[in-house]
């Protein structure tokens, strides 16, 4: 198995570093970050770790979610096993790279203190070769409008798990059209369906972070 065979499957498996204690099996042994570590120092391309490692890894495990083969804690650490070999390589990356696929705004709307699904929709996200500008949580409509002046190309994504809290989402979207900001928008959370995004005018919606990379991708029109 190559390198990057081998730090694909740490990838899927969820396994950062050696000192890591999942999965059980893999206990001891190198994980993502000292595999790309290796990789780095070996002089691999560090586009070649990105685009034949870290996403087709994610790739597999969102549709293995989406399968109901595993569930969200299995995500959730494969997602960070990612992002621990992402950060090694971000560094070259950012120096023109142009596998970077588009910005992403994010936040979690005004009233809502959830990040778990923001989060990983995040981690999926920069997974796929998006750059994150993540807002955090209880995120104002006027910080989203700030942050949009400044990338008026980027998509806008937000989160809500409250119900009381989706009417927020109408008031971002009203705002950045309001200062004739034209980003687009994409939105989801447990209550929001795709009926409540045409209602406000978003311009997508995801049910999950793996729908939400396909939902950025052809909001970007990049094809998958």
């Amino acid at each position: 198995m190559s390198l990057l065979e081998k730090i694909k499957e740490c990838v899927v498996q969820g396994h950062i570093d050696a000192g890591s204690k999942f999965p059980k099996t893999m206990q001891g042994k190198a994980g993502v970050r000292e595999l790309t570590q290796k990789a780095i120092d070996e002089k691999t391309d560090v586009e070649e770790i990105l685009s034949k490692a870290l996403i087709p890894a994610m790739t597999i495990v969102g549709k293995r979610y989406e399968n109901n083969e595993i569930f969200v804690p299995e995500m959730l650490f494969s997602a960070r096993a990612m992002k621990s070999g992402l950060e090694l390589i971000r560094p070259f990356l950012l120096k023109g790279s142009d596998l970077i696929l588009g910005k992403v705004i994010i936040g979690t709307v005004q009233g809502d203190m959830h990040d778990i699904g923001k989060n990983l929709v995040c981690m999926m996200l920069e997974g796929a070769g998006f750059e994150i500008e993540d807002l955090g949580i209880n995120v104002p409509a006027q910080k989203f409008l700030d942050a949009a002046k400044q990338d008026p190309d980027a998509l806008v994504g937000m989160s809500a798990l409250l119900t009381v809290t989706m009417k927020n989402m109408k008031n971002v979207i009203e705002l950045l059209r309001d200062n004739d900001l034209k980003n687009k928008v994409f939105i989801g959370g447990a209550p929001v369906t795709p009926g409540f995004a045409e209602e406000i005018r978003a311009e997508g919606y995801a049910k999950n972070a793996n729908q939400a990379v396909r939902e950025a991708k052809r909001l970007m029109d990049i094809s998958a």
